[in-house]
């Protein structure tokens, strides 16, 4: 329910945006990253570094590529848990975590996700 909340303003900025030609600075876009941010992690986390990127995002900066990164601890490897494919289908991926380092992941979107 709080994601859409926060999300639905950033859709309809998407939605209009397009109308204009593109102007952000970083991959992916600022409002692309704000989503991601707000899917991914807490509002109050979201909601800071959305706020950060957009300030990052003048000819103050470089601009570049910027992926969002997140805190996360893995959970335990377990065998029952292994066989989630049979037992469960084909499992739907929406976001790839990449890792930094122990604890922080780079969020990246998979491409064929619907």
């Amino acid at each position: 329910m709080t994601k859409k909340f926060f999300l639905a303003p950033i859709k309809a900025y998407q939605y209009f945006s397009r109308l204009m030609p593109g102007k952000c600075r970083y991959y992916p876009t600022c409002s692309e990253y704000a989503t991601w941010q707000f899917e991914t992690t807490n509002p109050l986390s979201a909601s800071v570094n959305s706020t950060l990127r957009i300030l990052r995002c003048n000819q103050f900066f470089a601009g570049g590529i910027d992926y969002p990164i997140i805190s996360y601890k893995p959970p335990k490897f377990s065998l029952k848990k292994s066989n989630l494919n049979n037992n469960y289908g084909k499992i739907d991926i929406k976001y790839w975590l990449v890792p930094k380092d122990k604890r922080h992941y780079y969020v990246l979107k998979d491409f064929d996700w619907k």
